[in-house]
């Protein structure tokens, strides 16, 4: 609006040429997101020695999680009964249900074990505050670190993104994924189309299927 007051005042009032400069309105970046190979993620999770540093990173990735999402965990929003993890006041303001892993079940006992945390899912050492966010990217930079990987830009959320690809690959439904995520528009969700390369493998070449075996013309 701004912008376009001063455009009429330019050209009506002072009688100047105006051009609106396209730093007001830049283009729409289309770039995909990073995504870890499932190897990736398995090196990463292996490589963390600390149990209550491996089942956080575990459950970001098995969930889809945003970081703050996973910071704010709580106790009660564990449901082993239904084998459902309750997201309360994710983005937007809205709750949602994420799966539990079973194999992520087995992790949560044995760290409930050895912390014994009170009131949110991850305490800090000083008990009863939550895990700071920064201190969780922390253990994924310095396992990244460890296994060389830190020139390739991953970061907390490059685990949700792989979350979602691998789903797309396993062939969830994009609906199904699009819920998990927590997106208001599908159209949040159909990026991970391109980025899953399990579809791409499949895909019959159409330029493939203008010849035979033979080499013959069909």
């Amino acid at each position: 609006m701004a912008a376009q007051s001063i455009a009429f005042f330019f050209k009506q009032v002072l009688c100047k040429p105006y051009q609106i400069p396209g730093v007001l309105y830049p283009a729409h970046s289309n770039k995909l997101p990073a995504v870890m190979s499932t190897d990736e993620v398995r090196q990463i999770i292996n490589s963390i020695e600390n149990i209550k540093h491996k089942t956080i990173i575990s459950l970001l990735y098995s969930t889809g999680m945003r970081l703050n999402e996973a910071a704010n965990l709580k106790m009660e929003d564990i449901d082993s009964k239904t084998m459902r993890i309750k997201v309360v006041d994710g983005k937007g303001k809205k709750d949602r249900y994420v799966p539990l892993s079973i194999q992520l079940l087995q992790e949560l006992r044995l760290y409930y074990i050895q912390y014994k945390p009170k009131v949110y899912l991850f305490n800090s050492s000083k008990g009863g505050i939550k895990y700071s966010p920064r201190s969780i990217q922390h253990i994924l930079q310095q396992a990244l670190i460890k296994l060389g990987l830190q020139s390739k830009n991953y970061s907390i959320h490059t685990l949700r993104h792989s979350f979602a690809t691998h789903l797309l690959d396993n062939g969830a439904d994009l609906q199904v994924i699009q819920q998990l995520m927590g997106h208001h528009h599908i159209a949040q969700t159909v990026q991970y189309l391109h980025l899953t390369d399990k579809r791409f493998k499949t895909l019959v070449n159409p330029y493939d299927l203008l010849f035979d075996t033979a080499g013959a013309v069909k």
